[in-house]
């Protein structure tokens, strides 16, 4: 018989709800307070071995409860924890339904759609909705809602997993949906589409009109991945080449050579200085070649010892030339690593825009909002601006102050913090 999980997907309200965000490489927990905003109160981060967690999905549950357990003790935070989930296996849709008032009607309808929009089977599938309200269409009146699926199996070994460390899971949210709540801000046009881009332990995109979600996708070129294709490039481990990356300047120029000195002309010789000091080089040095015409009849001996006095003289003249400049590559493949994941970042995000542009008549992008590990990376916003061809913003949640996330970078903790908060700001 299968598991009923009963938890369902979306936020819900509690206070004093801390946000798990689990990602390939590491793990930010947060707990905020709304006021007009989502201000960060408290927080925690770190690092995760590598393959714990893998393209967003819980591999090893041990480690996972391990690693959360340690963070959690010397944090602070509560032990009640709303978690986000981002990976393949995740599958958001937006329905358009006849309106109904009744919630259990509603719910047969969206349980009915589910069966076309959903790609999994329904039996191993945790499902929920929200009613994004009534809109006028050429059909009439029509109710809008936001269907979320999620394979059963995959959110099991995530609950186990954080109940192995002891902590109370309160509920599981769509990463896209809680990085919308806490980058959004009130005073933006709800018309205005803006696509979220949170490049971290992974990239996690999302369309949204004002507040609303339209589209997510988990995309490819995310830090760990980063990390990965560099350790293999350099037999180094993973957590050596996070550090390399992330010690990284993109926006430095690439190292150039150095011109080589001008030599000065030597200074002509008079007809007898010329004759004088080529005959002070014969008498320094080998003696002058002699033409053909004039070559004396040779033995074999002593043509073979010609040939390795000539052999020999050639690899000393070898041995002491100008040593190759010193060309640091080490900077090179870290500068290629990164560029190819804005290369592959830019374009699964036109993908992305022309699927949505197709699926939902949807317009351009008014702008990107740029988050996560990547904007630790000095040149990494400005490349992907170039990448992308459209105005690329830096955003991240707000600090409570200086103690409230000590040694944790701000630009991490947008998934937690939108986790954490039980609704969006107004």
């Amino acid at each position: 018989m299968p598991l009923n999980l009963k938890l369902p997907l979306g936020p819900r309200s509690g206070a004093d709800v801390v946000g798990l965000d689990i990602q390939p490489g590491f793990i930010a927990a947060a707990k905020v307070q709304v006021n007009g905003s989502i201000v960060t109160r408290r927080a925690a981060v770190a690092a995760l071995p590598a393959d714990v967690v893998r393209e967003g999905e819980v591999v090893d549950e041990r480690a996972l409860s391990e690693a959360l357990r340690e963070l959690f003790a010397g944090s602070g935070l509560g032990k009640r924890v709303r978690i986000g989930v981002a990976n393949q296996r995740t599958v958001m849709r937006t329905l358009q339904l006849p309106p109904m008032s009744d919630r259990k009607e509603l719910a047969a309808a969206v349980n009915f759609q589910a069966q076309d929009q959903v790609p999994m089977p329904l039996a191993n599938a945790v499902l929920d909705f929200h009613s994004l309200g009534v809109i006028d269409t050429h059909e009439g009146p029509r109710e809008r809602v936001v269907l979320v699926a999620a394979q059963r199996d995959m959110i099991e070994r995530l609950l186990r997993a954080v109940r192995g460390a002891g902590l109370q899971p309160e509920g599981v949210d769509l990463s896209a949906f809680a990085l919308i709540r806490s980058l959004h801000r009130g005073g933006q046009e709800r018309s205005e589409r803006v696509l979220y881009l949170n490049v971290d332990g992974l990239t996690n995109l999302a369309i949204a009109d004002g507040p609303i979600c339209n589209f997510t996708r988990v995309v490819g070129g995310g830090i760990e991945a980063m990390a990965s294709e560099l350790a293999e490039r350099r037999g180094i481990p993973v957590a050596e080449a996070r550090e390399q990356i992330s010690a990284f300047e993109l926006n430095r120029p690439e190292r150039e050579l150095e011109p080589l000195a001008e030599l000065e002309p030597e200074a002509e010789l008079e007809p007898e200085e010329e004759l004088e000091s080529e005959t002070e080089l014969e008498l320094e040095g080998e003696p002058r070649p002699v033409p053909d015409e004039e070559q004396p009849d040779l033995s074999a001996e002593e043509h073979a010892a010609r040939e390795a006095s000539a052999s020999f003289s050639e690899l000393v003249a070898h041995e002491h030339a100008p040593e190759p400049l010193d060309v640091e590559l080490d900077d090179e493949d870290v500068r290629g690593v990164i560029e190819n994941a804005i290369r592959e970042i830019a374009s699964d995000v036109r993908n992305s825009l022309d699927f949505h542009r197709v699926q939902d008549q949807g317009g351009e992008v008014s702008h990107v909002v740029l988050s996560g590990a990547a904007l630790d990376l000095p040149g990494f916003a400005e490349s992907l601006q170039m990448a992308l061809d459209v105005e690329v913003r830096a955003q991240s949640v707000e600090v409570l102050d200086e103690h409230a996330a000590a040694n944790v970078s701000p630009h991490r903790l947008a998934v937690a913090a939108g986790l954490a908060a039980a609704e969006a700001p107004r």
